[in-house]
């Protein structure tokens, strides 16, 4: 006897194609048969009407908070990974996780920004994005190593693959100047151990020198140089108005090879840390903005003038901040994102930022300080590429939400070979969404508006939202660990 039966649903599996009414039955977490005759079962919900596709796999979510994540659970997501900024601690990471417990599945990367922090800067990171943030404004640590300083990176980033990281997170865009020979010694580092690199290109500017194109060679570079496996984080926001180019060097990489993956996400604006390098002063004009186009997410404020972002910088570097790069009401610059969310295999990946909120607040204050990709992404994609312009097919979309992502993982760790699918023994990670009605609802101005549309969410076949609610008590995420663990 089965323990619940998803009667009727659209049922959505991208790995094998299936676009048909199914039923859905599940037993101790795991997906225990999809069949055209309904299975016995002590408990049944009847989905006439609804799309039950895999729950989604995000990538690349800083937002690594209770209520953070609940907000990802309305936007379909059943599992949030940080991987482009990594952690350090990764066991620490991972225990702080555990004991609190958490509504959806997590995992780390290992941080090389915070191996830096740590071996040029002596710092002592206690966690994830917001560790960065804090130390991100140390002395040192964007400066090129020596040698000697490189071997101790390295030794940090291998111990933490031996406690369970996802591979490795690499900030180039935020320090720069660090040199390509680190940058390809943990390239080998990753090949050595079969573990994917997340890395935020060096650079992108449209003019030479330091193009966006420049910055992704570099990355494709690495790949045939190594064989590691690179993955290109938020290729939309890393090449701008350059996708095109940077388009045609992915393609042409993975033609011949070359273990190359990317993610993007529909937003015309980024956030990160004001005190990166690239949004120095004098580098705006070269991004084609101003310091009047980025706004501070706890503040509202536009810096009036390079003075006063460069006061901002150096009293405040770690304060989030929101780049308006792209005006996603332009067709011409919507454009843009198209574009690179429709890049063969590029797989949907929010970038999701942390709400400044209390942890375990909820509801969120639809004002709460934050980006309105951590509440929208998914539901965004789905309601412009598929319900909207009808770019994709549903089961395409479905894939870049869920099995696309599972592959750059299966590697370094197997357990997602049986994630982002809905096939008996998978695991029962599961969103139900009416297609008619999915869409986001946040703003810029009201990041905290959750999405609509997603009816159920279910995490190791337990329920997280439940006829478009979360259930506060609900925590049955589990960690996912690298196999070196």
């Amino acid at each position: 006897m089965n323990d619940l039966l998803l009667r009727g649903a659209r049922v959505v599996d991208p790995e094998t194609g299936l676009d048909a009414v199914r039923h859905v039955a599940i037993t101790d977490g795991k997906i225990t048969s999809v069949a055209e005759e309904p299975a016995p079962a002590r408990h049944e919900l009847d989905l006439t009407g609804r799309v039950l596709a895999p729950g989604f796999i995000d990538l690349h979510s800083h937002a690594q908070t209770v209520g953070s994540l609940r907000m990802q659970a309305l936007d379909g997501v059943t599992t949030a990974l940080e991987l482009e900024s990594g952690a350090a601690p990764v066991e620490q990471a991972y225990r702080r996780a555990s004991d609190e417990g958490r509504p959806i599945n997590y995992g780390y990367s290992a941080s090389w920004a915070m191996a830096r922090m740590k071996v040029l800067d002596g710092a002592e990171p206690d966690g994830g994005w917001e560790s960065f943030a804090d130390l991100c404004g140390g002395p040192h640590w964007r400066d090129k190593a020596t040698a000697a300083q490189v071997d101790q990176v390295l030794a940090e980033l291998e111990a933490q693959l031996h406690a369970g990281a996802l591979g490795i997170g690499v900030l180039l865009g935020y320090a720069p100047q660090t040199g390509r020979k680190e940058y390809v010694q943990v390239a080998r580092l990753a090949q050595r151990y079969d573990v994917p690199t997340f890395t935020h290109a060096r650079f992108k500017n449209p003019d030479d020198p330091g193009t966006a194109l420049e910055g992704i060679a570099e990355v494709v570079a690495a790949a045939a140089g190594t064989g590691a496996h690179m993955h290109l984080c938020h290729i939309n926001s890393t090449s701008l108005r350059a996708i095109d180019e940077v388009g045609a060097v992915v393609e042409g990489a993975r033609r011949h090879g070359l273990k190359v993956s990317t993610e993007a996400y529909p937003y015309g604006a980024g956030m990160t840390t004001i005190g990166v390098p690239f949004l120095s002063p004098e580098n705006l004009p070269r991004l084609g903005i101003t310091p009047r186009d980025l706004v501070i997410a706890a503040t509202g404020e536009r810096p009036r003038d390079a003075g006063r972002l460069r006061e901002i910088q150096r009293t405040d570097p770690g304060a989030m901040v929101a780049i308006h790069y792209l005006d996603e009401d332009d067709p011409a610059d919507w454009s843009v994102l198209e574009r690179a969310l429709l890049l063969p295999d590029t797989a949907v990946a929010s970038d999701a930022i942390p709400f400044a909120a209390p942890d375990d607040t909820w509801p969120l204050p639809v004002t709460a300080a934050g980006h309105p990709r951590t509440s929208g992404t998914f539901s965004r994609f789905l309601a412009t590429m598929v319900r909207g312009s009808g770019r994709l097919s549903l089961v395409e979309a479905v894939g870049r939400c869920t099995l696309r992502p599972a592959e750059v993982l299966s590697a370094v760790a197997p357990q997602f070979r049986r994630k982002g699918r809905v096939q008996e023994g998978a695991d029962a990670d599961l969103v139900v969404f009416d297609l008619d009605e999915v869409r986001d609802r946040s703003t810029y101005t009201e990041p905290g508006r959750p999405s609509t549309g997603v009816d159920h969410l279910l995490v190791n076949g337990e329920f997280v939202v439940r006829d478009g609610e979360v259930l506060p008590d609900a925590r049955p995420g589990r960690a996912v660990k690298g196999r070196l663990a």
